[in-house]
């Protein structure tokens, strides 16, 4: 088994470190938080207060943190990966993050002997513990495979979408994807209302067709119309996700409107609705405004 290290103990971070260290693997820790170290160490997780002790034993780091700018000074700062590592280390993004900040990161990284992969995830805390994740994975056909055996022990599906970047391009699509439907479900919901028809049948009809969604088969009934809104991912991580995607396509020069309304409604979102609330309640809001 594998010497890991996790950095960043948050709900992912934490439930991915102790799915590691359920199947076998030597598992070690950091993150900046006196209680998620804690949280760790109390489950039989060895934690450090910086990545250095982690670069210097760990053959993989598994990166859970909340930003590009976080993981860039995390590989690159004066007390980070490139300046504790050795030569052969694999380090594993699982951030939801910036392709072109990725991209930078994997050379600098290949210049000092090291490999980069971009394994974003979805599944939410419930998935990261229970091993039952998704991942879509940039980076080289030798570096994957390298890691695969590990990010096995983590995951229940994973899609290798071509080179370093390629993953943080498909999550930031796939969220972009999950705002749009929230908001078109919003408005489907809605026209159902009044028309008289029960929104709960409306998304068995909709589940049967062709018109169906993870937004329509998981999210709607799962956390909105019981009114539980306990997913685990925050209005915060979805608006800063749809602004990397929009970014991302400013960046490639594309006029997508319905891309720019969506970014526009989820961005102006925040004047109503706390960064600290499940990202579902914009169903809630776009409802009040119809």
């Amino acid at each position: 088994m594998a010497v890991i290290g996790v950095v960043g103990l948050g709900n992912m971070g934490r439930g991915m470190a102790l799915s590691l260290a359920r199947a076998g693997h030597d598992v070690l820790g950091t993150d900046p938080s006196d209680a998620a170290r804690g949280a760790l160490a109390a489950a039989g997780v060895t934690v450090f207060e910086t990545v250095a002790p982690l670069c210097a034993r760990a053959e993989i780091l598994i990166l859970s943190l909340p930003t590009a700018e976080i993981v860039e000074a995390v590989v690159t700062g004066t007390d980070g990966i490139i300046a504790h590592a050795r030569p052969g280390l694999r380090v594993v993004d699982t951030s939801t993050s910036n392709p072109e900040t990725t991209r930078r990161l994997a050379a600098a990284l290949a210049a000092s002997g090291m490999a980069m992969i971009d394994a974003p995830v979805s599944g939410g805390p419930k998935g990261a513990i229970t091993a039952t994740m998704t991942m879509v994975i940039g980076g080289a056909d030798d570096d994957v495979a390298a890691v695969e055996p590990v990010l096995s022990d983590m995951s229940a599906k994973r899609v290798h979408v071509g080179p370093v970047g390629a993953g943080h391009v498909c999550k930031l699509v796939n969220n972009l994807l999950c705002a749009a439907h929230l908001l078109t479900a919003s408005e489907a919901i809605r026209i159902a209302r009044d028309a008289d028809v029960d929104p709960v049948r409306l998304l068995e009809g909709l589940n049967a067709g062709s018109g169906r969604s993870g937004v329509t088969q998981v999210n709607l009934p799962t956390w909105v119309l019981n009114g539980a809104f306990d997913s685990g991912f925050t209005m915060a991580l979805m608006r800063k996700d749809v602004r990397l995607a929009a970014q991302l396509i400013a960046g490639l020069s594309l006029d997508l409107p319905i891309a720019k309304e969506t970014a526009r409604i989820w961005s102006e979102s925040a004047g109503a609705i706390d960064g600290g609330e499940d990202f579902n309640r914009i169903v809630e809001l776009q409802l009040g405004r119809m």
